[in-house]
């Protein structure tokens, strides 16, 4: 099979991604990497085409490839390989799906780190002053923490999506999933100082539905989220490390410090399996047998 012809089993599987799982671009521009790897091997090494893939050759393709990934990245090749090989199974391209016998490494859980409430005030207050870069800054950290978004929800966010009278903010999600979340009295005081008075110096010539804004009035980005975030963790004497993620994250872990529900949690965040809600907000069996012993009825039953 020629390199036109393996772009072409490509690019069907990409587009059954994007029109029918909704995959955001982030994630299917992983798929694409994976499978481009997998078809610079194959036309060196391996079978002629996808449809004739077997156990044998993913084996080799993943050996090969083992040196320049790491657990979670081989874990996340073979789930690509996997639903490549199902989707050419179910278009009728393969007779048999060569994944069956495949085992993912196990890659444990990876927590990101969370902020205590005193920290994450020290990082909020470093932007000060009227100046528009100040109150963008300002909603950028406040919506962030505040609303508990993903760094490209942040940035997919246009002027229409924040409702001020309800204090709520519609969010694009996942695969384009949207939620409704609960928009706190800092946060939409920030974003209000910079609609009224930054956002107007800076949307430039051009009109722009966008919310937050760069330099030339054009969206922002997520390397200048973390560019604004890297710097004001600097000024706040808490080191380089602190993400997005993070402030996501302290988001959520805080929420259940204070006695959120779990499942509110997962909602807020927008998780489809609260399994990564627990992942994310440090949940262990402590909390969860409290959860137990606390709301079932023969948890606090008398032994015998």
């Amino acid at each position: 099979m020629s390199a036109a012809d393996w772009e072409a089993a490509l690019a069907a599987f990409l587009n059954h991604l994007a029109a029918e799982k909704g995959l955001a671009r982030n994630s299917l521009a992983a798929y694409r990497q994976d499978l481009r790897r997998l078809a610079a091997w194959a036309r060196e090494a391996g079978p002629s085409g996808p449809a004739r893939l077997r156990d044998a050759d993913l084996r080799r393709f993943l050996l090969a490839s083992a040196a320049d990934l790491g657990p979670r990245s081989r874990a996340r090749l073979i789930s690509t390989l996997r639903g490549f090989s199902r989707f050419l199974v179910a278009e009728g391209l393969a007779s048999r799906d060569p994944t069956l016998t495949l085992v993912a490494p196990r890659t444990g859980r990876k927590l990101p780190s969370v902020l205590s409430t005193p920290q994450v005030e020290r990082l909020l207050d470093v932007p000060q002053g009227d100046e528009p870069p100040a109150l963008r800054e300002r909603a950028v950290l406040e919506l962030l923490y505040g609303c508990g978004l993903r760094v490209s929800e942040l940035c997919a966010l246009d002027v229409g999506d924040l409702d001020r009278r309800d204090a709520s903010l519609r969010v694009r999600g996942k695969g384009s999933k949207q939620r409704i979340v609960p928009v706190g009295v800092p946060a939409l005081r920030a974003a209000a100082d910079w609609l009224a008075r930054g956002r107007p110096r800076m949307v430039g010539r051009r009109p722009s539905a966008a919310l937050l804004l760069n330099r030339r009035g054009g969206r922002l980005s997520r390397v200048s989220v973390w560019q604004i975030l890297k710097r004001c963790a600097l000024a706040a004497g808490l080191g380089e490390e602190i993400t997005p993620h993070t402030l996501r994250h302290s988001y959520a872990t805080h929420l259940l410090e204070g006695g959120a529900d779990l499942r509110a949690v997962q909602e807020l965040l927008g998780h489809a399996d609260i399994s990564t809600t627990e992942i994310y907000t440090h949940v262990d069996r402590s909390f969860l047998i409290e959860a137990y012993r606390s709301a079932h009825p023969r948890a606090r039953g008398r032994r015998r």
